[in-house]
């Protein structure tokens, strides 16, 4: 399998984004707006879980990437770079989960 990142991915819905291609899921999400965008991802996390609880592999890996993809066009309309949610987890993997959740509960 070629290399593919989050970054590819996030190239390729950006520029799909922009392209105004009538046939583009990607561009229509973008045109529809975050509502439309947020609830997307909403229901592929919904679908990712019963996928998950159910044991189902195959759609595990299926919804996953629609999650992803769906994640991504979110970021994109709220113009949230992928590379700063990496930062946000660089910098959290020196803590703890049980001190990092605790120090977002403080504000």
């Amino acid at each position: 399998m070629a290399e593919f990142s989050l970054s590819d991915l996030e190239k390729i819905i950006h520029e799909r984004a922009q392209s105004g291609d009538p046939d583009s899921w990607t561009a229509k999400l973008f045109a529809k707006g975050m509502d439309k965008a947020a609830q997307k991802l909403g229901e592929e996390a919904v679908e990712t879980v019963i996928a998950a609880v159910t044991g189902d592999k195959k759609a595990l890996v299926s919804e996953s990437a629609d999650l992803i993809y769906h994640w991504l066009v979110v970021l994109g309309i709220a113009g949230v770079p992928l590379d700063d949610v990496l930062r946000e987890l660089e910098g959290r993997t020196g803590r703890s989960g049980v001190a990092e959740k605790a120090s977002r509960s403080k504000g």
